[in-house]
């Protein structure tokens, strides 16, 4: 099982993508609050979100609260300040993949508490930071891969002259 655990995330657009991403691929997606935009049922289908029902979603009031209902068994950080590329993480027995905040990202503190567990996405060093719901779905497409991609399609469906063909 894959997790994507959002600490505090502010703009709704890139969690409605990572949301998308978690519906593809039977990720539980849990937000940690505060969060920048409301989510309720009336807000999801304003925004047109038509797959939010397909997102097994979680709420949670504070890092604390996530941890002692979750633990941290599998958990992996990702951060522009990790030591480490995310190329060098073992994802073969499950993903929760923690992301921070857009404009700040994880607490120092938390990143103090799992240095081995810390990871970043290789780029050019003065690009600041990849947008979060790329960064989401490149970290979590990995851990599927590694894992042999369960339960997802193996091959799509190509339609010629109105005959859908292998």
């Amino acid at each position: 099982m894959n997790n994507i655990v959002l600490y505090a995330p502010e703009i709704p657009q890139n969690t409605g993508a990572i949301a998308r991403t978690c519906a593809a691929t039977g990720t539980a997606l849990h937000l940690i609050k505060p969060l920048g935009f409301d989510i309720s049922d009336a807000a999801v289908k304003r925004a047109g979100l038509d797959y939010w029902h397909l997102v097994d979603v979680h709420v949670y009031e504070s890092l604390d609260e996530y941890f002692e209902r979750n633990g941290d068994e599998g958990l992996w950080l990702l951060s522009t300040k990790a030591p480490r590329s995310y190329a060098e993480a073992d994802f073969s027995g499950g993903a929760t993949l923690l992301f921070g905040r857009e404009t700040s990202g994880l607490p120092e503190e938390l990143m103090a508490r799992y240095p081995d567990r810390a990871i970043r996405i290789p780029m050019k060093p003065r690009a600041r930071s990849l947008n979060l719901a790329a960064s989401a779905a490149i970290i979590l497409y990995d851990a599927l891969r590694q894992q042999g991609f369960p339960g997802l399609m193996e091959k799509g469906i190509l339609a010629i002259d109105g005959d859908f063909q292998e």
